[in-house]
């Protein structure tokens, strides 16, 4: 049965990462720029921030829980981060001090689900609005723009004449490290077994509420390390920073074969997921779709990340049902 599940997730992750190429080659063959090496730098930058947040969700989502505070969290940091450098503070001590408030966001929500137990989605959903609320009580409705130029200009910036953004290197480091942990380390293998059955991993051992503890407060760290990578990509600080990002993380790890309920997917499913819904977003900004439309389309993409994969399920099981209905019974030696 394992291996069956296992399987399935690879199939759905090939499909996506399939798809992800077609669009890809579509769009440097028929829609007019996307080529270019400035336009797939603003594709790359523009994704990061869904991507960044992406590695610790697929994590949270393999074991069963999900976070949908975490662009309220990125917006709460950078409000902290504009407000502190309005107050004359180093931008060397501001970016330690939002990522220990992201490390504290991520606690709170961690302490409520696994110490109350509480459910994540509601939890997260009433963080999702605190954590703005006091974004606009610390900032106001101000927009920080006077970053020093050399942070600005990594965030921003691309190497050279190419299309790599100078962000996606430690983009990648990080990559790696969530790629190692979830796939290659026994946290990885505790992570889908408590997705899968978080009774019987608590009595294999497995240290349930201390592993969610640590993966809603590495999931907070990434945030605000997402809204200061925000503030400082986008040149501005304010309190709406990064609104509505959550739902593109969502639909981007679920799109990439992360199954909702727990216990199934891979990390490389989840970032074909959010490079699909990147590219997807840029091919329609280049054809002047308007930013109500991006979001319906997003908003499907999400209904189909969910339906597809179970539709795909019931598919197999209804097969499988039927070929062992249809297998010959053996014939019953008589007993002497």
């Amino acid at each position: 049965m394992a291996d069956s599940a296992l399987a399935r997730a690879v199939r759905w992750d090939t499909v996506v990462g399939a798809l992800l190429i077609v669009v890809l080659l579509l769009s440097f063959g028929f829609v007019d720029g996307f080529g270019n090496a400035l336009n797939l730098s603003f594709l790359i930058g523009n994704t990061l921030p869904i991507a960044l947040i992406a590695l610790p969700m697929t994590l949270l989502v393999v074991s069963g829980e999900i976070d949908l505070s975490v662009a309220s969290t990125a917006g709460l940091s950078g409000a902290v981060m504009g407000a502190l450098w309005n107050q004359g503070l180093p931008i060397e001590a501001i970016i330690p001090l939002c990522l220990l408030l992201g490390v504290v966001c991520g606690l709170v929500n961690g302490l409520l689900v696994t110490r109350l137990g509480l459910p994540s989605l509601a939890v997260t959903i009433g963080t999702l609005a605190a954590y703005r609320g006091i974004a606009q009580i610390v900032l106001g409705s101000d927009a920080v723009t006077d970053f020093p130029s050399p942070y600005l200009d990594f965030a921003a910036g691309r190497i050279g004449d190419t299309f790599v953004p100078y962000a996606l290197l430690p983009f990648l480091a990080l990559l790696a490290v969530a790629v190692l942990a979830l796939h290659a380390k026994p946290f990885g293998r505790s992570l889908f077994a408590t997705g899968a059955n978080e009774e019987a991993a608590r009595f294999a051992g497995v240290r349930v509420k201390r592993q969610k503890l640590i993966l809603f407060t590495v999931t907070g760290l990434m945030a605000s390390l997402t809204g200061v990578f925000w503030a400082l990509h986008y040149a501005s600080a304010r309190f709406d920073n990064a609104t509505g990002l959550e739902l593109s993380v969502v639909a981007a790890v679920l799109l990439g074969g992360i199954d909702f309920d727990g216990g199934k997917g891979t990390l490389g499913g989840a970032i074909a997921g959010v490079f699909l819904l990147g590219a997807l977003q840029n091919v329609m900004s280049l054809g002047d779709v308007s930013a109500q439309s991006q979001i319906v389309v997003t908003g499907v993409l999400l209904v189909l990340s969910v339906l597809g994969p179970r539709v795909g399920r019931q598919i197999s099981v209804a097969r499988a049902g039927r070929r062992a209905a249809s297998a010959p019974t053996p014939a019953r030696t008589p007993t002497p």
